[in-house]
């Protein structure tokens, strides 16, 4: 028998992903027909003057290894492209091209929290961040946000109790995953105000900023920040422009902890493959037309989807105020993991179960609606009658 006492105990301790899970559970069975909906990534391929742009450069020899913070003309390109979301101008050295969204989490939180320390987060949460810090020897501590019928709310007081004398960093992912809770500017601002406070950094993760069905931009931290407020700002180009694969994200901070982060990189990667980032300078330059389809199409995909399943009567839910993802409560419906591996064999539909996204998610599936609208609609029709038909 193989001796995990060898191996590091947060690696170990490291959780299954519940998404995953049940995507294996589908694999193995080789079920045909399926729409799989668990996922947070839309169906559509990388654009092709994207990965065009990428394989220009794999021609051109671009394969050696390149600048740890990111290629120059990238961090202007973010700098330009940050400016025009928010006003500018923004500073091309606050901005740190990485490997994915993921690790742009990993290095912020590995900048600011370690053993003994610990990080406050919102739930229900996308697990990657506690999980993340857990590795880092931090200890993840979530603030539940409250289910109502007008959607999810934050209670400012609840997270202020949780912030204490070891807390380092506050995650916010607004608009949120899996909830798509989007925070307005005053709550932005309570929670920055708690950061003030407590003199703890904030992770604001708005990777989800432009999937925003008010119009327009979801609010920002970069809103109601002044100088001198530590945020880390956490991003990637997998959603907007349909690059999950890809693994291409960055870290906009302030300029003074370059150094910092470009040994963190340094250390982990030695940066990010030029030819990729050519691809993301790309997509930045000439994405801006394809950004507004798919969020276009993903505003339709989410009342298609939300009508369908309210109409049952069984459905607890309201239309996500941001982000791609629909998380509902069925009636009678406990055991969300088991149901999700039912769904998947007896509907033919990929969801994630609660259960993946911390303490106050059990009793909630998640469907990532971003896909074509007859997919949407199949998968709403499957599960209303999976409902109808099963509890």
């Amino acid at each position: 028998m193989t001796d995990l006492s060898r191996l590091r105990r947060e690696a170990v301790a490291a959780p299954e992903s519940g998404i995953v899970a049940v995507m294996n559970h589908a694999r193995a069975g080789g079920l045909d027909g399926l729409i799989p909906l668990w996922a947070g990534e839309g169906d559509l391929a990388t654009p092709s003057f994207i990965a065009d742009a990428a394989a220009a450069s794999l021609a051109a020899g671009e394969t050696f290894y390149t600048w740890q913070r990111g290629l120059p003309e990238l961090r202007q390109a973010l700098a330009d492209y940050t400016a025009g979301l928010y006003g500018g101008p923004a500073d091309p050295n606050r901005f740190f091209v990485v490997g994915s969204g993921m690790q742009a989490i990993q290095l912020s939180l590995v900048a600011l929290a370690g053993a003994g320390d610990e990080v406050v987060y919102l739930g229900p949460a996308w697990p990657n961040f506690a999980a993340a810090a857990g590795l880092a020897g931090a200890m993840p501590r979530e603030v539940a946000l409250d289910w109502t019928d007008t959607g999810w709310r934050l209670d400012p007081n609840r997270l202020r109790d949780a912030v204490g004398p070891k807390t380092r960093a506050l995650f916010v992912n607004t608009p949120g995953n899996p909830t798509g809770w989007t925070a307005d500017r005053e709550t932005l601002s309570a929670i920055l105000s708690i950061a003030r406070e407590a003199g703890v950094a904030i992770i604001a993760d708005e990777i989800y900023a432009r999937f925003y069905y008010a119009g327009g931009r979801a609010p920002s931290f970069h809103d109601v920040m002044e100088e001198g407020d530590v945020i880390f700002f956490v991003n990637s180009f997998s959603k907007n422009w349909a690059m999950t694969g890809w693994r291409v994200g960055w870290i906009e901070t302030d300029a003074a902890f370059g150094q910092v982060i470009e040994n963190l990189i340094q250390y982990s990667t030695s940066g990010v493959a030029a030819f990729m980032q050519r691809g993301a300078i790309a997509a930045i330059e000439k994405g801006e037309a394809f950004v507004e389809s798919q969020i276009a199409r993903a505003h339709q995909a989410r009342d298609i989807f939300t009508e369908r399943l309210t109409a049952t009567n069984r459905v607890s839910m309201t239309p996500p105020e941001g982000a791609f993802y629909a998380f509902f409560a069925v009636d009678g419906l406990e055991d969300t993991r088991e149901a999700a591996f039912r769904i998947v064999d007896e509907a033919r539909v990929g969801l994630a179960p609660g259960t993946a996204f911390g303490p106050a998610g059990p009793r909630f599936m998640r469907a990532c609606f971003h896909r074509r609208l007859d997919e949407v609609e199949m998968a709403a029709d499957r599960l209303a009658a999976w409902i109808s038909n099963t509890l």
